[in-house]
């Protein structure tokens, strides 16, 4: 009985609790829009409780976006690094990331679902500058911060994006042990960040119930009219991307179905919704793309870069949530800033896949780097920031599959025989192959840990 003792409390430990904070944040909700109805005064009072929630999600926008980025221009250079399958992975990548949020934007300005709420956040506008301090040369000027770590303990976040650029290059130009060495203190930094980023998240439901009950309280039934609205359009935009633009290119480029690849992942996309994260299904992932027959160097660097650098949910809800935001206050953006929060989240998005509340941060992020008054404006989608999650992830999850395909398929590197095969049923996947990393269309163990310490960049 003592020998069993401990392999039956093992599971009990690793159970994924993050369920409970899913049902706590639904019940919060619920409950902040009954106070601001019933009592609009107490509704009003408990913003205190989602601007602190805000204010915490504040605090790690430099720490995230610093490792992100770094990290970021490392996992560049694996990549690129093996040739042609690295190079063409990134470029699709990087052009799918910007169209993605080039959508968001696009649909974001066609719905407008924050139009009319004219809700108020708390900000104070800084000190006016000094004269001869504004212009591009003020601009220029003040991305440089006082020291090399000063944006790590301030609030600019474009000094932030500027040092954490020079690191990253700064670590690619060490190159060998050294760049590798100066890397993977980074990458444990980031593991600290995520870990006190999820750490915050538990407090949500404190933060959903203030920021919900506040702003239903202050506009009535208009803000859940404008917040459905918001969430509604997400996850058709989600959809529409998915099954339009990734499925269309899919079947021009390789003549298969979006649908049949869809329904060959569905018990990952069911793992994804229960955890609202991508991450959860990343083995998964890998070793199916190689039974369905795509070969595993392709596999190996288009799947783990993909988690970092094919953020195609994760991008619309930025651009869309961006838009609502500004509408909601009654101070909508340029288009000129809409233009150029678009190019600071294409770079500082990389990385905010797979982790809870980086999304978030990553949002709070691009305004605070461009409309620092719009920044409490968060408060707003925190109650139903969790709800969107899902479709963020389930998009990622989807955009990489269809990646992993087309890289294959371009680079010679898939059995489109065997694609059909697996996809019209004929070569089931076997789920015992997940238990042993060596059986049938597994990873090496060595190389699987390679995969996944990769796909955390």
């Amino acid at each position: 009985m003592a020998e069993n003792a401990p392999a039956t409390a093992a599971p009990s430990a690793k159970r994924d609790r993050t369920h409970w904070l899913y049902i706590a944040v639904i019940a919060a909700v619920v409950l902040g829009i009954a106070v601001g109805l019933v009592s609009p005064e107490t509704g009003v009072a408990l913003k205190p409780l989602g601007t602190g929630f805000v204010d915490l999600i504040k605090m790690m926008i430099s720490p995230v976006i610093f490792c992100t980025i770094v990290l970021g221009i490392g996992s560049v250079r694996a990549a690129a690094s093996v040739g042609k399958v690295g190079g063409l992975a990134l470029a699709y990548f990087l052009t799918m990331s910007t169209f993605a949020l080039a959508i968001g934007l696009v649909v974001g300005n066609l719905i407008q679902p924050g139009e009319g709420l004219s809700i108020n956040p708390d900000y104070e506008p800084p000190a006016a500058a000094e004269e001869g301090e504004g212009g591009l040369v003020g601009f220029v000027l003040g991305l440089i911060p006082t020291t090399l770590v000063s944006p790590l303990v301030g609030e600019s976040v474009l000094s932030t994006l500027f040092v954490a650029l020079l690191v990253g290059f700064g670590i690619q130009a060490l190159g060998g042990s050294t760049g590798a060495a100066a890397l993977r203190g980074i990458g444990v930094f980031q593991k600290v960040v995520f870990k006190v980023l999820a750490m915050i998240m538990w407090v949500a439901p404190v933060g959903a119930f203030g920021a919900i009950a506040a702003v239903v309280g202050e506009t009535g039934v208009d803000a859940l009219r404008s917040l459905a609205l918001l969430m509604v359009a997400f996850y058709l935009t989600c959809a529409l991307f998915v099954i339009g633009i990734l499925g269309s290119l899919l079947k021009v480029v390789t003549g298969l179905s979006i649908f049949s690849v869809l329904r060959y992942l569905a018990r990952e996309f069911l793992l994804i919704v229960s955890t609202s994260s991508s991450e959860t299904a990343l083995p998964r992932l890998i070793a199916k793309m190689e039974h369905l027959g795509v070969s595993r160097p392709v596999v190996g660097i288009t799947v783990p870069t993909g988690y970092s650098f094919n953020l195609d949910g994760t991008a619309i809800y930025l651009t869309m949530a961006s838009l609502f935001i500004a509408e909601a206050t009654g101070t909508p953006l340029a288009i000129g800033e809409q233009i150029s929060l678009l190019v600071f989240m294409i770079i500082a998005s990389k990385g905010a896949a797979g982790v809870t509340g980086a999304g978030l941060a990553t949002l709070a992020g691009g305004l605070q780097s461009h409309r620092p008054d719009l920044v409490d404006g968060v408060g707003i989608i925190v109650g139903i920031d969790r709800f969107m999650s899902e479709a963020r992830a389930v998009t990622n999850f989807a955009g990489n599959a269809v990646a992993t395909l087309l890289i294959g398929h371009w680079t010679g590197g898939i059995d489109m025989d065997r694609v059909r095969t697996v996809l019209g049923g004929g070569d089931p996947f076997d789920e015992a192959t997940m238990l042993d990393p060596d059986g049938g269309h597994g990873e090496a163990p060595e190389e699987q840990e390679r995969q996944l310490e990769g796909s955390t960049r």
